[in-house]
């Protein structure tokens, strides 16, 4: 097909143009604010576990209401409910778009909340748990492509900022209400955010999955309409159409059949661009989940309660910790702007690892009677734990990870990170109760710390920096080019800047 694409910022209309220049960021707000609104009732459903559970258990004046067997599945299986979105999720990203897999997901989560609504039992509760898989899914697969596609260079840095804090937030609201209210309170809020996902059926379609499928003229009423008639967006356009249009007419010939699709894929597994890059972002997961940080949030109350031997100081503490834990994201998003990013990770890493030491230090003390517990200290050292990991790991991985994957590996790294990540969380969430019973919550920190350990002392070798760093650059660190030619891209990059300053 044909572009209709042509210069509109002409005299007569830059006027109107430069008094609406505020629309393309209300549009694109309004794009954002509705993924929000997912990672946010992700959060929730998330965090549930911690308090209804409780009061389920108060409810029947039995802890055997909830065994510890059904409180790890409860706990878990939103991940384990991922993993079959993992295979369909990204094919309907590519073959559909990305507004319809949206506004499935949109819809899945309504009904989910319905059905936790309205549960009498934890059979119901596992069945609206395993259906909030697929937001689990999506927020390491469509929804990010959703932020990163749909808003510009300029606003993009704060949108993924704000979806990064929305998951710790909707943990923090879940936890909230159900500390000081019945538990299925947080069904009813859930779906009334969930509610708000309705502005998606005003969305266009994504101006670049257009542009890759040759829609040229849709796609250039879907650019203009997100980010508006400006000079530098009908630069961006039109380099968008040319592009695709070159790439189309270089691969005409290809075939697509799946087998094809299959043997490509099993290519890109082997090929070092692709495995050095993923095996890095895998082990940056790892030391997500292997931090024991969502570990701690979703077991808050049962952790601090066995420390304090206090109820009430455990469901306060709980939602201290979770206030803390999105406060440090803030706080590490504003360093983010000082320091390299993989500086900023190993260094708040391993500070979380030395705090996850001392707490099992101090924790063994208590236990062998050689120092008394003091509930101010155990809850500052939590604390002190949760600020360096939300400053670092929680922050970073996925902001890392975009720029590790180079452009033409993004599908099928989406697959593997969303399988290794859903896997990962829902198997750390599962164990550990185990590892409590047996270890201890002392053993459990020092496993924890150990973890941590591992993978710091291996991303400080293999990691490279990425900040300040185009995409070339890092893609050639994978493809171990030679001095010489990292020498020419740097020369050019230079060069480059040189004739952006007037």
């Amino acid at each position: 097909m044909d572009s209709n694409y042509k210069e509109v910022s002409t005299r007569e209309n830059y006027g109107s143009i430069k008094k609406c220049s505020w629309m393309p960021f209300i549009k694109q707000f309004l794009v954002c604010s509705g993924v929000w609104t997912i990672y946010f009732t992700l959060g929730m459903a998330t965090g549930a576990p911690t308090v209804f559970i409780p009061q389920l258990r108060k409810e029947a004046n039995s802890t055997e209401a909830v065994s510890e067997e059904m409180e790890s599945w409860l706990s878990s299986v939103i991940g384990y409910g991922g993993i079959p979105w993992v295979f369909l999720l990204p094919v309907f990203t590519e073959f559909i778009g990305r507004k319809i897999p949206f506004i499935i997901l949109c819809v899945n989560s309504l009904v989910a909340y319905v059905v936790f609504y309205c549960s009498t039992n934890t059979t119901h509760i596992l069945i609206s748990e395993i259906m909030q898989g697929m937001a689990q899914t999506g927020a390491h697969t469509i929804l990010p492509v959703i932020i990163t596609e749909y808003t510009s260079v300029k606003y993009r840095g704060i949108f993924l900022t704000i979806k990064s804090a929305s998951f710790f937030w909707g943990i923090w609201a879940s936890n909230a209400i159900g500390t000081f209210y019945y538990w299925k309170n947080i069904g009813i809020f859930a779906f009334v955010c969930s509610a708000f996902t309705v502005t998606v059926l005003i969305w266009p379609e994504s101006p670049y999955w257009l542009a890759t499928k040759g829609r040229f003229d849709e796609c250039t009423a879907s650019y203009r309409w997100l980010k508006g008639y400006d000079k530098e967006s009908e630069e961006e356009l039109e380099y968008l159409i040319n592009s695709q249009k070159e790439y189309r007419k270089c691969h005409a010939d290809d075939k697509t059949t799946w087998r094809w699709r299959l043997n490509n894929f099993g290519k890109t597994l082997l090929c070092a661009e692709f495995y050095k890059p993923v095996l890095l972002c895998m082990l940056m997961m790892s030391l997500n989940n292997l931090s024991g940080k969502i570990v701690f949030s979703m077991y808050a109350i049962n952790i601090i309660k066995k420390i304090t031997d206090s109820e009430s100081i455990a469901y306060k503490g709980m939602l201290v910790l979770d206030g803390v834990t999105v406060l440090g994201m803030y706080v590490g998003c504003l360093l983010a702007n000082f320091l390299r990013r993989r500086t900023q990770l190993l260094v708040a890493s391993t500070l979380g690892m030395i705090f996850l030491y001392v707490i099992s230090l101090y924790l063994y003390l208590v236990k062998q009677s050689i120092i008394s517990e003091n509930n101010i200290l155990s809850i500052a050292l939590l604390i002190m734990f949760s600020v360096t990991i939300s400053c670092g790991p929680i922050i970073m991985t996925t902001s890392i990870y975009g720029e590790l994957i180079p452009l033409q590996f993004k599908s099928s790294a989406m697959f593997v990170m969303g399988l290794f990540s859903d896997i990962l969380m829902a198997t750390v969430l599962k164990v550990s109760p185990f590892i409590f019973r047996v270890f201890g919550f002392h053993g459990a920190c020092l496993f924890y710390g150990i973890s941590v350990s591992i993978c710091v002392l291996i991303l400080f070798k293999y990691l490279p920096e990425t900040k300040d760093k185009s995409l070339q650059e890092i893609e050639c660190y994978f493809k171990d080019k030679s001095k010489d030619e990292m020498k020419e891209l740097m020369d050019l990059k230079k060069s480059e800047q040189n004739k952006s300053v007037p």
